[in-house]
């Protein structure tokens, strides 16, 4: 046990209470890095000897209560107040006991806030407001850490207050500001395999639940499948992230993941594209990360297979509003705009 007093992540603790930290890697003994919101800076922190660094990431596993030993050397929890651990030992890691830390938000920011920092161009705080407002399905693509979790928490915060929100995830990440929100985690099976309860079972029982939105964190497996067929069986206004490294990748990324669910590509596009509305694209650009594009799910003109249509296009500078792409008639149908004074500058 942890003495009292004793910092729950050691000599670590110390950069997790730094504002701004997002992630602390840490890759052996005597190198610590640190992304505050710039990437990763190399920091000149003492974690101790190879035996010290074992012994923390050991300790923080089984504050999570898992396992991370000789016979189970790879470690995926979180830990007590939200940060997310990820701990290899050797000699599956061939540089000694790696640790990865990622820092979740400390409040969850309004969507007025990411507007106004940059991370939402002018302008498109109402697209996506009426979004949520307008019930339509939404799936949050971009890269790791380009701050899907942030916009989606910020866009569930804005659903209404009677609404039930059911939230799946593989970790407790997603945290909306909302009077009513029920959460179901996953949990991993213990070192026989035994016990594991995975996302696909979770949507299942969640749809058992009365939600009036079901939210998947991150969609990375067969729930996918799951998740589209209560999208297209009355359950409006679900929610999802997923990773992709743009909006026009974001069908073949469901494709890989519907074959996991035994879904084929045509069966995939047709149930996406009767169940997925609007996809919202972010990108990592140095410190900020930003709403990149919205489109609207559809199918290619050519080929007919399923596409993610552009609506909103940003521009390079975040200033300044952006363009509307082919798929913004479409995308003005579904929000039934003409209640809204939306972009009228773009």
């Amino acid at each position: 046990m942890t003495p009292a007093g004793t910092p729950v992540a050691g000599p670590l603790q110390q950069l997790l209470d730094l504002p701004g930290t997002t992630d602390v890697l840490v890759n052996g003994p005597g190198s610590v890095w640190v992304d505050r919101g710039d990437g990763l800076e190399r920091v000149d922190l003492d974690v101790g000897s190879e035996d010290g660094l074992r012994a923390l990431a050991v300790r923080l596993a089984a504050t999570a209560g898992r396992r991370l030993d000789d016979a189970s050397p790879c470690v995926d929890a979180v830990l007590a107040d939200g940060t997310r651990l990820h701990a290899v030992l050797p000699p599956v890691s061939g540089s000694g006991t790696l640790l990865s830390l990622r820092v979740p938000s400390r409040a969850p920011l309004r969507l007025s806030e990411l507007e106004a920092g940059g991370s939402v161009p002018p302008g498109w705080g109402p697209v996506l407001a009426a979004v949520v407002r307008r019930r339509l399905s939404l799936l949050v693509s971009g890269g790791t850490g380009s701050g899907k979790t942030t916009l989606l928490a910020a866009l569930l915060g804005l659903a209404d207050p009677r609404e039930r929100i059911v939230l799946v995830e593989d970790a407790g990440e997603l945290a909306p500001a909302h009077p009513h929100v029920v959460r179901l985690q996953a949990r991993h099976g213990n070192v026989e395999g035994a016990g594991a309860v995975g996302q696909r079972e979770l949507v299942r029982q969640a749809l058992r639940m009365r939600p009036d939105r079901l939210v998947v964190g991150e969609v990375r497996g067969a729930e996918v499948a799951d998740l589209l067929l209560a999208l297209n069986t009355g359950h409006e206004g679900g929610c999802c992230t997923v990773h992709a490294n743009a909006a026009s990748a974001v069908p073949a990324r469901l494709a890989a993941l519907g074959a996991l669910g035994g879904l084929g590509p045509d069966a995939l596009a047709a149930q996406a594209e009767a169940g997925l509305q609007v996809v919202v694209h972010l990108r990592r650009e140095g410190a900020l990360r930003r709403v990149v594009e919205v489109g609207v799910v559809g199918r290619s003109s050519t080929d007919g297979a399923l596409a993610v249509v552009p609506a909103l296009v940003a521009d390079r500078s975040p200033q300044r509003p952006g363009t509307r792409g082919p798929g913004w008639e479409r995308l003005a149908e579904l929000l039934q705009v003409a209640a809204v004074p939306l972009l009228a500058t773009a």
